[in-house]
Parts: structure tokens; sequence; C-alpha cells
């Protein structure tokens, strides 16, 4: 595989010790793949190694990205108390899937022309604002999956600030 030129990796990741990010890719793959001019990714990964106290933040984790040259990739991060795991989502944008799952209310934000499906999941509530930001980001949404117990604080029907 050394000599290949074009890329397009999309992974969900169970980890023991760490979450992916750009050292990780550069590490493990773009290191072995001298020829690589286009890599597009889409990577999920998940751990219980981390608390909320040693999270690597998600300012962090663009750092990591500093060498990738003429790419936007978007990262979010997250931990989850009740379930004792955290997550860290990296893609380079645009985003090209027709899924995007467990989105968070950490949600970067951004339009998803191809998405035509995406879940989201979070410990905390989901609340009005959020629910326009998601209309905004997936113009073309056909199916939404929501795992959510939380109640939504603000229950009242408001127009946007936006």
């Amino acid at each position: 595989m050394s000599n290949l030129e074009k890329l397009v990796l999309a992974r969900i990741v169970w980890t023991k010790k760490t979450l992916i990010d750009g050292n990780n890719l550069k590490l493990n793959i773009i290191n072995y793949m001298p020829l690589l001019n286009k890599f597009t990714f889409n990577i999920h990964s998940s751990t219980h190694f981390y608390t909320k106290f040693n999270l690597p933040s998600n300012e962090y984790i663009q750092e990591t990205f500093k060498d990738f040259k003429n790419k936007q990739i978007i990262s979010s991060v997250d931990y989850f108390k009740e379930k004792e795991y955290s997550q860290c989502h990296i893609y380079s944008y645009p985003y090209q899937s027709i899924y995007y799952n467990n989105i968070t209310n950490n949600f970067p934000g951004g339009i998803f022309e191809y998405v035509r499906e995406i879940s989201l999941f979070d410990e905390r509530s989901f609340e009005h604002e959020f629910f326009f930001q998601i209309s905004q980001s997936f113009p073309f949404l056909e199916k939404l999956t929501l795992v959510n117990q939380k109640p939504q604080n603000n229950k009242q029907l408001r127009k946007s600030k936006n």
C-alpha cells in the first residue's frame, strides 16, 4: 500500500488507552504511504481510559492535525459520566458520508449535504436551539434517531434566536 495515492477511511474504533487523533493517523497510516496525496476520513473512537479530568481537549486534538496540508479537520470530544466512557469524532470536511452517528451537544455545526441519516446521543438534554442547528446543518435529512433520557429544560415553543 506504499504506492497508494488516494485513501478514504471510515472507522468506528474502541480503544483501550487513547482516542484516535492526528498523531495516531500520521504514525500508523500516513508515514507508511509516501505517495498519498488525498486522504479523506471519518473516525469515531471511544475508550473507557479517560475520565473528565484527563480527557484531551478539542483544542489539543485539533493541534495534532497541524501538519495535515490543505485540509479542514473537524473534531469533537465528549465524556459521558454515567456510561463512564469518552469519545472523539474526527473527520475531514466537507463530510462525504450519508450517515453521521452519535451527534452530541458538542456538535460543531457545518453544512452536510450528503448526510441522509443521523443519530443523536448525549447524557445532557437536547434543547430547542440544538434542534434548530441540526435542521440547518442537515438540509436533506431523511431519518433521525434520538437516544436521550433527559427532558428538555426549555420546553416552551419559542422563536429561535438565530
